[in-house]
């Protein structure tokens, strides 16, 4: 028994996480994520599974997912409730977004990981941060007005050199 327990061990080690996957978000997450999209216009939605207005825009962020912006698009499920369970991947899935970056908060402590994304935060969800190329930070709470998105993504555009 322990001699499987050892294959299986070694074997998720030298794989890395399948498609879909929601990455933990843990302490330190935030300035990793801010760096690997450095200079690239980026969207952070956060969601849960518990919030009905996330669960009503999901199909947009689908949308905006399958059109070729250049953007990156990252969503993180911010709801404490689903730290331990997998019903954030199985609802990317359903909606046509599990090829998208996605993490989920796993930390008992929220309020840090709040806190490092934005002092002001208090959990409130829907979130949306709309990281500019220059790194300027346009805040959305609440739900997003897509038409709104789809003029910060036009303004990103232009600011292609």
């Amino acid at each position: 028994m322990t001699r499987w327990i050892v294959i299986l061990l070694a074997l998720s080690v030298g794989f890395p996480a399948l498609a879909g996957d929601a990455r933990p978000f843990l302490h330190g997450s935030w300035q990793e994520l801010r760096r690997q999209h450095q200079n690239k216009p980026t969207i952070v939605h956060f969601w849960g599974i518990t919030c009905a207005p996330c669960m009503i825009e999901m199909p947009h962020w689908a949308k905006l997912a399958e059109a070729d912006h250049n953007v990156d698009l990252v969503l993180i499920d911010a709801d404490p409730l689903s730290e331990t369970s997998d019903a954030d991947t199985q609802t990317l899935a359903k909606m046509g977004l599990s090829q998208t970056e996605s993490w989920r908060f796993a930390d008992d402590f929220t309020e840090r990981l709040r806190y490092e994304i934005d002092p002001k935060w208090q959990g409130e969800l829907p979130l949306t941060l709309l990281i500019g190329r220059d790194s300027t930070v346009r805040k959305v709470v609440g739900s997003a007005d897509f038409v709104e998105v789809q003029h910060w993504l036009d303004d990103q555009e232009g600011m292609k050199h």
